[in-house]
């Protein structure tokens, strides 16, 4: 039996709305994502303890997060470092992408992906901080 996923109750109706209401960024990579066109399968927003994941890859305990401006603040860095930590308790890898990067070098960050599922714990690429 597979490991049950921890969240909070509340965070599957906004898990929802944010299925409901992708960015362009978040539309442009999940049209890669989807439909196992990487050979694993990736849901989209999905909830987490009290955090919602852009994209998880469940198998690999793969997370991709995709980061806007406000993740570039002191406030916004002090968040995903927080939230990282909570993932990796979790068991799960974190890869961040810059919006601007997505935007213009989808190719190149599936490639990231790509090669983070053949070996998560060898992959060097931690995003783009």
């Amino acid at each position: 039996m597979k490991d049950a996923l921890k969240y909070r109750h509340a965070s599957i109706g906004q898990a929802r709305t944010f299925r409901k209401n992708m960015t362009d960024t978040e539309q442009k990579l999940w049209s890669h994502l989807r439909r196992n066109q990487l050979g694993h399968y990736f849901r989209r927003q999905v909830p987490i303890g009290k955090y919602i994941v852009d994209f998880m890859c469940r198998q690999k305990k793969l997370i991709i997060e995709i980061d806007g401006i406000q993740h570039s603040t002191m406030k916004g860095l002090e968040r995903d470092r927080q939230r990282d930590e909570y993932l990796s308790s979790e068991g799960y890898h974190v890869l961040r992408f810059n919006n601007s990067k997505i935007s213009t070098n989808v190719d190149g960050i599936v490639d990231v992906i790509y090669n983070a599922l053949q070996n998560p714990l060898l992959s060097p690429y931690q995003g783009d901080r």
